[in-house]
Formats: C-alpha cells, sequence, structure tokens
C-alpha cells in the first residue's frame, strides 16, 4: 500500500551537505550519468585496513533504537501472516509488513537518513513561500510531521488522523498509481524508499509532474540493491540472498534496479535540472572514516531489523519457500551482514527535478 500526504505549509532547510560525503554526476556537457558504478560516485568510501574492536563492538553495544509515531491502528484492519501483519488495503501489492515491529524498523530508518543527508530531509532547493508539499509513501508519518514541526509560521487547520501529528498535517491512504485527484497542485512532491511499491513507477513520475505547479520540485530518496566494493562478497550467504530476492521480485512485478533509472524518468516526464547524487550504507563499520562506519552502525540495524520483513512474504509468494526454510537461510545473511570482512554496501540515491515555470 502507498499512503499520501498532503502537508502545507513548508520550509527549507537550510544545512549544507559536505562535498566529501557526496557525489554530483552530472556531466557539464550533457545530463547523462559519468558513470554506472555507484561505487565510483562517492567520495571518500573505501575499506578501514586497521579496524579495530571498538568497531566490531559498536555493532552489539551501540545499536540504535527508535520511537514510533504510528498511524492509527483504527485505520487498518491487517491481515496477519507467518506472524506478522501486513495492510489490507491493496493486500499484496505493498509486501512489507506493517506491524510495530516495521514501524519502529522505519523510524529507525528516518534517523539513518538524516544522517546520510546531514541533518537534511531533503536536498532539492526548494523556496521557503511554498503552501502544499505532498509526501508519497509516507510510512510512520515521520518525514511529513518533522517537515511540518520545522516551520517557522502558523498554517491552516486540517483534521489530524495521526495521534501526534501537526494541525497542518493530514494522512490519507491511496495508491499513487491511481489517477491523482487533489484539488490543488503542490510546490514538492516527496517520496523515499519505494523500490519495492510501483509496478509502473514511471507513471507515479509522469503524475508528479502533472501535480505540481510550474516551478515546484520533484525529489526521490531510494536505495538500490546491496552490493560489494572488491570481490569480498562473492559466494557469501548475503548475496545469495540479494540474487534471490531480485528474482522474487520482478515475479512479483517489481523490478529492484529500476531506481538508476529515475533520473531518465524525470528527464522524459519534462523536468528540468534534473540532479543526481550517491551515498552509501555500510552493511558494518568495515568504511574507515567516522561518518561511514556510524551510517554502518545504523545501517547494520535497519538491515538486521528488517531482514525478515523484506523476504517473508516474498520469498513464500514468489520461490514456495516457507517460513522456517527462510529464517533458516537469514541467519548465515545475519551473520554476513555482520562480517567486516565482506565489504558491501547499499547504494542510496537521491534525484531531484524541477517543473519548469
Amino acid at each position: 500500500m502507498e499512503t499520501t500526504i498532503p502537508v502545507e505549509p513548508v520550509a527549507t532547510q537550510a544545512e549544507n551537505v559536505k562535498d566529501g560525503d557526496r557525489a554530483e554526476i552530472m556531466d557539464d556537457s550533457a545530463s547523462t550519468p559519468i558513470s554506472t558504478n555507484p561505487r565510483d560516485l562517492i567520495e571518500d568510501f573505501d575499506v578501514d585496513s586497521n579496524p579495530t574492536d571498538t568497531d566490531s563492538g559498536i555493532l552489539m553495544e551501540d545499536r540504535p533504537s527508535s520511537s514510533t509515531a504510528s498511524v492509527d491502528p483504527s485505520l487498518y484492519e491487517p491481515i496477519m501472516r507467518s506472524g506478522r501483519s501486513y495492510h489490507r488495503y491493496k493486500h499484496g501489492k505493498y509486501f512489507l509488513p506493517n506491524d510495530e515491529s516495521e514501524q519502529n524498523r522505519l523510524d529507525l530508518q528516518h534517523q539513518l537518513w538524516l544522517m546520510t543527508l546531514h541533518g537534511r530531509l531533503h536536498l532539492a532547493p526548494i523556496r521557503p513561500d511554498l503552501s502544499h508539499v505532498l509526501d508519497i509513501g509516507t510510512g510512520t508519518g515521520i518525514w511529513a510531521i518533522e517537515f511540518v514541526k520545522s516551520l517557522p509560521f502558523p498554517s491552516k487547520t486540517h483534521v489530524s488522523k495521526l495521534t501526534s501529528a501537526p494541525p497542518n498535517c493530514h494522512f490519507e491512504i491511496d495508491d499513487a498509481e491511481d489517477e491523482w485527484v487533489y484539488r490543488q497542485k503542490f510546490d514538492y512532491i516527496h517520496g523515499r524508499l519505494m523500490v519495492s511499491c510501483f509496478n509502473d513507477a514511471s507513471s507515479v513520475f509522469r503524475k508528479a509532474y502533472d501535480g505540481l505547479q510550474p516551478g515546484g520540485y520533484f525529489e526521490m530518496q531510494d536505495a538500490l540493491t546491496i552490493t560489494s566494493i572488491d570481490s569480498s562478497g562473492e559466494d557469501s550467504a548475503l548475496m545469495r540472498w540479494v540474487t534471490l530476492m531480485i528474482e522474487a521480485a520482478k515475479k512479483l512485478g517489481r523490478d529492484f534496479e529500476k531506481v538508476k533509472r529515475y533520473k531518465g524518468w524525470m528527464e522524459e516526464a519534462g523536468f528540468e535540472e534534473v540532479s543526481e547524487t550517491y551515498f552509501a550504507w555500510p552493511t558494518n563499520t568495515w568504511p574507515r572514516g567516522e561518518y561511514h562506519k556510524s551510517l554502518g552502525v545504523w545501517a547494520n540495524a535497519d538491515f538486521q531489523e528488517g531482514l525478515e520483513g523484506f523476504s517473508l512474504l516474498a520469498l513464500e509468494r514468489a520461490m514456495g519457500m516457507s517460513k522456517e526454510e527462510v529464517n533458516a537461510l537469514l541467519v548465515d545473511v545475519r551473520r554476513d551482514l555482520n562480517d567486516r570482512n565482506i565489504h558491501a554496501y547499499m547504494p542510496m540515491l537521491v534525484v531531484y527535478g524541477r517543473k519548469p515555470f
């Protein structure tokens, strides 16, 4: 299920992203990537040749925890399967669970995104005088809530369906691939980690273009599949799981490798000044540098907490595996996620574009 959130109004975040922690991949002469390998686009990202025992202990002693600002349970009548609850709305289209464990993970993941972007909620250079914003696939709503709470001025009151939501933020259950019937145009549209959500993501990009005011921005923050910077991941259970999940997703109508086409889809939809930036979520503390080690701590917690939820429904439905078979596989995957000799990471992508005036 995809949820959508109109939010009124919006302010920008002023902090700058450190140049050393990201890499723009726009060619000065054309709007094309200068490389197809995300590893080549992430600066100062390499193996720590002198790992310490402290790095290893971080994963056990300092794993992050999260608090949940969850959607009112009365909005959902969950379907139970293999001990996890799933959305009833268009059941099966979204194959991740929606129970408390998953909602806690989503809030943890929100903090991981903030760390990745150095405290920013977005990279698009949006104006401070906006009035309508849409958040697609809002999860627990934490991004929208924090976005609205950052506003320096009051706004029109709306009925809130979230227990801790500000009065200028309201939530709707809908499918972003269906026809958009909003009465107003938006100044900014945001989506995050939609890789597993859409059968036809390019159609959502076109809807976003049509749904924006001239000069408005559309931004997607998403993930590619886990890979390795060297051969250390070859023949690992982790990479076998990645291959299995890609195959399962295709059988369920999802393409986990489509994220690399976001930039092209934005340009085809008509957006201009499209920007694409890569980051990395290491599987643990194997990289050098405090920034990537910290991301590795939080990403490891995110992966470990979400591994069963990522896998169960997809592997049961598409690959015919039982819950017991899935969990047996995940034992070795969890071990590999903690192995600092496996230099794996998840490439993260932020791409945004502006609708012409």
